[in-house]
């Protein structure tokens, strides 16, 4: 499995574990963990479905556009 995959997912992961946080704490800091978890699990679904990376490694690999 590609390293970007499993990055991409522990990212996400942490993100949504920080989002399930409010469900058990009633309390303001759920909300700030909201803040937080979201943009988390954003950048991980971001960075596990990213196929651009591996087009810029295919031209980095032949030396180049031809």
């Amino acid at each position: 499995m590609e390293r970007r995959v499993i990055v991409g997912f522990f990212i996400g992961l942490f993100g949504f574990l920080l989002m399930l946080i409010p469900l058990f704490i009633l309390e303001k800091e759920g909300f700030f963990s909201w803040i937080y978890g979201l943009p988390i699990f954003i950048v991980g679904l971001i960075i596990m479905f990213n196929k651009k990376e591996d087009e810029i490694e295919k031209i980095k690999y032949k030396g180049g556009k031809k």
